[in-house]
């Protein structure tokens, strides 16, 4: 089975612009994201550019640096997930090492506090979003770096 290489762009694109809605979704939804989620999304915007320039341009080295942009996302996901679960330590700025969530107060300002990144405001099953952006952006990245060792023309599966 083969595929033209730019549907196969356009859909591991879609992944990042996906990835990004749906952290916006749960923002709306009151969930708010900590620092290390924002970190995440940084990944997100560069894979979901170099994807774009990679469907338009067509060259090479867009690939190879969307799934930069893409395993970037996956390892701070992976690093983020430890953190959640305790299994190390995350930066003091953002866990429970750091300030405390009333810091905010310290100007009474009425805007929300960032949560900590060593808490999890989200889970299912026991997989968090870290988790989740951590093994899919992974997989994405493997496959950005795959699709850019094809040569140029419709892209055989199996």
């Amino acid at each position: 089975m083969t595929l033209p290489r730019r549907l196969i762009t356009l859909a591991l694109t879609l992944f990042s612009v996906v990835s990004i809605l749906g952290a916006w979704g749960f923002e709306a939804a009151g969930i708010l994201p900590c620092a290390m989620c924002y970190w995440q999304r940084w990944g997100h915007w560069a894979a979901l550019g170099f994807g774009w320039l990679a469907f338009f341009l067509g060259h090479r080295v867009w690939y190879y640096l969307a799934g930069v942009g893409a395993l970037s996302t996956s390892l701070i996901g992976f690093y983020h997930s430890g953190v959640e679960r305790k299994w190390w330590p995350g930066p003091s700025s953002c866990t429970g090492a750091g300030l405390s969530s009333d810091a905010g107060d310290l100007l009474s300002l009425e805007a929300p506090v960032m949560p900590m990144c060593d808490e999890i405001p989200w889970e299912m099953f026991g997989v968090t979003m870290a988790n989740l952006n951590a093994v899919g952006s992974l997989v994405v990245a493997g496959l950005w770096f795959w699709i850019a060792t094809k040569p140029n023309g419709p892209i055989r599966l199996f």
